[in-house]
Order: structure tokens, then sequence, then C-alpha cells
């Protein structure tokens, strides 16, 4: 569960797809996305199973991260008096604004076992904020 905080920041900004909506032959999906803050970072997490990494593009523009993916598959089936094929072609579009604090020049993305994951490393000056201080009482 996110704090109302990170709902701010991190922002998906088209949301108004359904998760299994058609649009001009595509079928829109949304990936669960994850997102947890460490002392060091941000983590995100996308559950996207049956992709291979080269079907990612992951972009940033100022403070906008975008993750796509756009898939085409087809298959084709023979028999003695037919033959049938079939296209499947989807994709997926999710963008968030990402805080200050976020190092754009150190993002890292790594796909493992259908999840793809985004490590945003925090700026030196904001792993000293979130440290936290410690007020001794006099």
């Amino acid at each position: 569960m996110l704090p109302t905080m990170f709902d701010d920041f991190f922002k998906p900004w088209n949301e108004w797809f359904d998760n299994s909506s058609s649009f001009l032959g595509r079928t829109m999906t949304m990936p669960a996305v994850n997102i947890v803050e460490n002392k060091e970072d941000y983590m995100v997490s996308l559950a996207v199973p049956g992709m291979k990494k080269d079907d990612f593009n992951i972009d940033v523009e100022g403070n906008m991260l975008t993750i796509s993916s756009e898939k085409e598959e087809s298959k084709e089936e023979k028999e003695d008096k037919y033959t049938r094929k079939e296209y499947n072609y989807s994709s997926f579009s999710r963008s968030f604004t990402l805080p200050d604090e976020v190092n754009k020049e150190k993002i890292e993305a790594k796909y493992e076992d259908g999840v793809l994951k985004l490590m945003l490393p925090k700026k030196e000056e904001a792993k000293k904020l979130a440290a936290g201080k410690h007020i001794a009482v006099k």
C-alpha cells in the first residue's frame, strides 16, 4: 500500500484504459505495478509475463518516466483442408512523474521471471534527509 505522498509523485497518466479494452484491433493491458520506497532508492515492479527484455521501451523525459511495450504475435495452423492464421497485437504504456530526489542518470531495469524491475536510486542529499536525525532532550 502506497502512502498518499507517493500517489502524488507516481501518477499514471493513462488509467482511462480498462484492463481488457480493445482499441483499433490492439489489446490494451495495464500491468500491475508495485512501488516500494527504501532508504537508498525506489523499486518499481511491473508484472508482465510472457515478454522478452527487448520488448520494453523505457524512457525518461524531464520528470516523466514512461514504460511501454508493443508485441505482435502470429500463430498458424495447417490442416489438410484449411490453413488458419491468427494475429495478436498487444501493447501497454505506463507513465509516472518522478520525485525530484531520484537520480535519473542511474536508473536501472532488469526483467526476470515475468517481472520488470526498475531501481530508481535517490540522490545523495535525499539519502541524508531520509536518514533522519535524533534530537537529544536537554
